[in-house]
């Protein structure tokens, strides 16, 4: 994994120059789990503000996976007691987070535990069980979905959850099927996924699939108007319940951040050009796909 050098992104997944529909797994150390920087308190803040507008919309679960969510749930905070102690404070069945001083009491999410695990990090959490097609989405608190909908997702296997992206039936549906099987529980991993965005928002429901020109981005702004955004994503079996605990860590930098590393700038610029078309319209680059290319050329030329 590619981690933040002074003046550029936490994270660089296109830095080798290249672009592969890959699962791209790596060990993941259970003291690196959880990942909190000094962005925790606005996050966390956004995600109250989500559920009390519309709660269904970034948390839903269905019958029978409550013993896997509080299981979810003693897992995290065993992990943040060990790794990261003072984020949150554990008395008499109340939980406390430090930056936003909001606490909750376990009993009021006994059966929507993994509501509760939602609100104490910044990571979004996914439940998968196996079912008759491979391993389905069972729970989820999402506040920072990529451009999907939950309540569109939940139920579905995962060959129909990625049924729109483009090629992952033909290259990726049956190694992630079979990975899934054989994850050991004492094998956590972890991998990377990148895009470019034309919105900030850590909240998107919609946009894939865009192919209007947006002649408002132009290769003079789009440092300005265009944003790198990574999501950290990790995979472990839970011991007791046999289910697996998918998160998403999404980090969202202005594409100007490469202005301090034109190396990045050319790798981004290698990696897009490699992309194949289906997979950059699934991505909704085309709208502002030339002036992304051009911005990245010029700086990426600084690094001659």
């Amino acid at each position: 994994m590619t981690a933040r050098e002074p003046g550029g992104p936490r994270y660089a997944p296109y830095a080798n120059g290249r672009f592969a529909l890959a699962m791209g797994l790596v060990a993941l150390d259970p003291k690196d789990w959880i990942d909190a920087d000094d962005r925790r308190a606005a996050e966390l803040q956004e995600k109250e503000r989500l559920l009390a507008a519309n709660r269904k919309a970034v948390f839903d679960d269905l019958p029978g996976s409550e013993a896997a969510q509080r299981e979810v749930l003693v897992i995290l905070l065993e992990n943040l007691e060990r790794h990261h102690p003072g984020l949150v404070g554990v008395e008499d069945g109340t939980v406390t987070v430090r930056e936003t001083g909001k606490s909750y009491g376990l009993a009021d999410f006994s059966d929507h535990a993994l509501d509760l695990a939602g609100r104490l990090v910044q990571e979004d959490f996914c439940l998968m069980r196996p079912g008759e097609e491979g391993y389905v989405l069972h729970a989820a608190s999402l506040c920072f979905p990529a451009r999907w909908k939950l309540a569109e997702k939940l139920g579905q296997p995962m060959m129909r959850i990625h049924e729109r992206v483009s090629g992952y039936a033909e290259r990726l549906g049956r190694p992630v099927d079979r990975f899934f099987e054989h994850l050991r529980a004492d094998k956590p991993v972890q991998r990377l996924n990148w895009s470019l965005v034309d919105d900030p928002a850590l909240f998107q429901t919609g946009g894939k699939f865009r192919t209007a020109e947006d002649a408002g981005i132009t290769p003079e702004n789009a440092g300005d108007r265009l944003w790198l955004r990574v999501e950290r994503q990790t995979l472990r079996r839970l011991p007791e319940s046999g289910d697996i605990l998918f998160t998403i860590r999404t980090f969202v930098d202005p594409l100007s951040c490469l202005e301090a590393r034109p190396d990045l700038a050319a790798a981004l610029r290698a990696s897009l050009d490699q992309m194949p078309e289906g997979m950059q319209l699934y991505k909704s680059l085309p709208p502002f796909r030339d002036a992304l290319d051009r911005y990245l050329e010029r700086v990426s030329s600084r690094a001659a």
